[in-house]
């Protein structure tokens, strides 16, 4: 009876090493030991107070290996491992030496799922340059970014808050930087827009910073503010000028090109300039014609009298040309349309255009009695002997009735082209 329940047992024991010895088959088979390995990219400083203390930075050696990490465990873990789960820190606490170039700090990789002793760093040091600290203080410039507001709409102003800012970090890094930019989005607004933004830093060479070395400095954000004005169109210029021609001439007229310019402004500039007909008023300083027996020309920048609160348009030219026209005392000028021009000796096959809807002519009265001229008056010719298809700038012969004389010759540019037919193509 003993010998069988001693039997029973030696059985009961044997069955249970064998199941053992099963189930760490089966959990070895359908779930067997591995490794995975990770390129940590990211490591973490812990304690930099350590070489604050003394006014230094690190940066991280730009020859550094890359960091692999190795993980040992189940293969139902590495699966879901992923290089997030994964945090890498240096201590430089526990740097090798604060005295060599580069600096050699260990680094310890923790991951929650699996044991310290189944990680393994490759390697096993974060190569580090130790700079001098060093802060300056850089103007903020504001943009658009190209984005628009509303076509009724204009930026005015852009400003930051604030308009400076301290930028601390390695003294290499901060030497490099050039400009601060800021950007704030205004597309289709219609009034104005605050927006808290980063900024962006641009080195000499004209490139943004990376965002590795942006990592090393302290920026703050900014808010940016862009004020909107309104549109105003067909704003009229008037035009002055300084002096007298010379003895015997006369100013016949001024005009500009343009002669109506868009702006943009703030309330009170808009109504301001409403008060004064929506007109730009240019002063004669710029327009000298003393002495002067010929037309005048000038080019100014407009934007040097428009009232403040006003700007140009952002699709408009900065310059306005003013012209003084300068004629001998008794004479005026009469635009004739060309469509009044007679055509003479026009090839066969050819036709003509004139590049402009009117001509000048400048008359002079031999009595002042006698009335102005009208365009009906005024009888104008073009001959085209010898022409071929091109364009070219003839003679204008111009015929005025007794008591009056032509000042000046008259030239029109004309464009001649071969007629095209519906069967030939040309």
């Amino acid at each position: 009876m003993k010998k069988k329940v001693a039997n029973n047992i030696s059985l009961k024991i044997l069955s249970l090493i064998i199941a053992v010895v099963v189930w760490l088959l089966v959990v070895n088979i359908d779930n067997p030991i591995g490794t995975k390995s990770f390129v940590v990219s990211d490591v973490q400083l812990l304690n930099e107070a350590y070489i604050d203390a003394d006014g230094k930075m690190c940066i991280q050696d730009s020859e550094q290996t890359p960091i692999r990490v190795t993980i040992k465990a189940q293969r139902k873990i590495l699966d879901k491992l992923t290089v997030a789960d994964l945090r890498a820190t240096a201590d430089l606490q526990q740097a090798v030496s604060l005295d060599t170039d580069p600096v050699m700090v260990p680094i310890t990789v923790s991951c929650e799922k699996v044991l310290p002793n189944n990680i393994e760093v490759t390697p096993n040091n974060l190569s580090l340059h130790l700079e001098d600290k060093d802060t300056q203080e850089f103007v903020v410039n504001v943009t658009t970014n190209n984005t628009k507001p509303d076509k009724r709409y204009e930026v005015g102003s852009l400003t930051s808050n604030p308009e400076k800012i301290k930028i601390t970090g390695p003294k290499s890094l901060i030497n490099k930087i050039d400009k601060v930019n800021a950007s704030i989005d205004v597309d289709g607004a219609t009034e104005d827009v605050t927006q808290e933004t980063e900024v962006k830093i641009i080195d000499k060479n004209g490139e943004e910073f990376s965002d590795t070395d942006a990592g090393y400095l302290n920026i703050s954000k900014v808010y940016v503010t862009a004020r909107l004005w309104k549109v105003q169109t067909d704003v009229k210029i008037s035009a002055e000028y300084t002096g007298t021609p010379a003895s015997g001439y006369q100013v016949e007229s001024v005009s500009t090109t343009p002669n109506v310019i868009s702006i943009a402004g703030s309330e009170e500039a808009l109504d301001s300039l409403k008060d004064q007909n929506n007109t730009i008023w240019v002063s004669g300083n710029a327009v000298d014609i003393s002495g002067r027996d010929s037309d005048f020309e000038a080019k100014i920048n407009i934007s040097d009298y428009l009232p403040e609160g006003l700007k140009l348009t952002s699709d408009s030219s900065e310059d306005v040309f003013v012209r003084v026209n300068i004629l001998p005392e008794g004479s005026n000028v009469c635009e004739v349309p060309t469509k009044n021009i007679t055509v003479e000796n026009q090839p066969d096959g050819m036709q003509v255009a004139f590049d402009t809807a009117n001509i000048e002519v400048r008359i002079k009265k031999s009595d002042e009695s006698l009335d102005d001229l009208t365009e009906d008056e005024i009888k104008a010719s073009i001959d085209l002997d010898g022409k071929e298809e091109g364009s070219y700038e003839v003679p204008v012969n111009v015929s005025v009735p007794k008591g009056y004389e032509l000042v000046d010759e008259v030239t029109t540019g004309v464009e001649v082209s071969r007629i095209s037919t519906a069967d030939t193509g040309n």
